[in-house]
């Protein structure tokens, strides 16, 4: 279309064609070369018309009517090279949003709980991994809303302490987020609702009020300005979506079979609490900065975090020495004797590792603090020796 107007607005003129797809007309000749004529030699006097210097076309004459009708190869991104940044792009940034790493470890905690509600492996049918997935399904919605929630309550302090995330970046915005959240949540429980799971049902509806009342800034909410109801909150939910609902799930829904309470469930309660605390309190140690300007009094600000850490490294070794007072009285050797070195050798590495940190480093804190999650799916693995 471009290159017919410009045609036509010169037909008038002679003109010719550069390689550069640039039309150069009479007018901008100079004037002792206006005599147009089949021996006019162009290519005699090409040089004395341009000054060709990269990609740029300069003229000698004061008139010039130099009309750009095609852009370089340089220049044009391919088009499927766009999209596929733009895929990469949002792929990324949904695995900023969403944490996938606390996805994962609640993937491996479910299995392992689930595993103990099988007596036996002829259990492990077809029917009991499709019940697993169901609940994965359900918890992964939920999952979605309560990082979702968390974000959104918590966009002017993430522009300080997390600006990677997408929400504080820009990458989402404040409208969109919310309705995305607001699905996140019906799509969990409706889920939930259709699977008919009961255990599964009520576990997802305490994990919404209790994250919910930890994110949201409402009146008598927003609990994670209290160090004691953020603890509480946290590992109430975490043992409940982690443990008890998985093993209660599949051990009356799947399995179809009355409610127990074994040993090995009691192990995984009180080690995995004494997780849940330690994740609590060393989340906030890396963000002291944006919750200090935000008001917030965690006990990272409170206490300063060289005493957090430590007390928080003190709990993962109380909570290996209860794995190995546990695992000492099996009345199974094997049990016994490979709970307990495990546990052993866990504890000297979390000793070792813990004095490598450098309390004045973000990112090593952060480390540490992913550490834990590492730890914590090694612990749900363990977890399926204890009898």
């Amino acid at each position: 279309m471009a290159f017919g107007v410009v045609a036509a607005s010169f037909s008038r003129v002679p003109s010719i064609v550069t390689t550069r797809g640039c039309y150069v007309t009479r007018a901008s000749l100079p004037n002792k070369s206006l005599k147009f004529s089949k021996e006019y030699n162009w290519k005699h006097n090409s040089r004395s018309i341009f000054e060709r210097r990269g990609s740029t076309i300069t003229t000698c004459d004061e008139k010039k009517y130099l009309v750009n009708v095609t852009q370089s190869n340089d220049e044009v991104e391919p088009h499927s090279k766009t999209i596929f940044n733009s895929i990469i792009h949002a792929l990324d940034a949904f695995r900023k949003f969403s944490r996938l790493y606390a996805f994962i470890a609640m993937v491996v905690a479910s299995l392992s709980t689930s595993l103990l509600a099988v007596d036996n492996l002829t259990e492990l049918y077809p029917a009991f991994f499709n019940g697993f997935l169901q609940c994965m399904a359900a918890y992964f919605f939920m999952h979605l809303y309560i990082v979702g929630i968390n974000q959104l309550a918590d966009l002017e302090i993430d522009k300080i302490n997390k600006p990677y995330l997408p929400l504080a970046s820009g990458n989402y915005s404040f409208r969109n987020a919310v309705i995305t959240v607001t699905s996140f949540l019906l799509t969990g429980f409706g889920i939930a609702w259709m699977i008919g799971s009961k255990p599964l049902l009520w576990t997802i509806f305490a994990s919404f009020v209790l994250m919910t009342a930890y994110s949201v800034n409402l009146p008598l909410l927003r609990w994670k300005k209290s160090t004691i109801l953020t603890v509480m909150g946290c590992t109430i939910s975490m043992v409940l979506s982690f443990n008890l609902g998985p093993f209660y799930h599949m051990k009356t829904h799947v399995l179809k079979k009355a409610a127990t309470f074994p040993r090995s469930l009691l192990f995984a309660v009180v080690v995995m609490s004494m997780y849940y605390i330690v994740i609590a309190l060393t989340k906030d140690i890396p963000d002291i900065k944006g919750d200090k300007e935000a008001g917030l009094q965690t006990l990272a600000v409170r206490l300063g975090p060289k005493r957090v850490f430590w007390s928080s490294v003190l709990l993962l070794e109380m909570a290996y020495g209860a794995a190995i007072i546990i695992g000492a009285s099996s009345p199974f050797l094997w049990s016994k004797i490979f709970v307990v070195l495990s546990h052993a050798i866990m504890a000297l590495f979390v000793w070792y590792r813990s004095t490598l940190v450098d309390l004045s480093n973000k990112d090593s804190l952060q480390a540490f603090y992913m550490l834990i999650f590492k730890l914590f799916s090694v612990e749900n693995i363990l977890m399926l020796f204890v009898r």
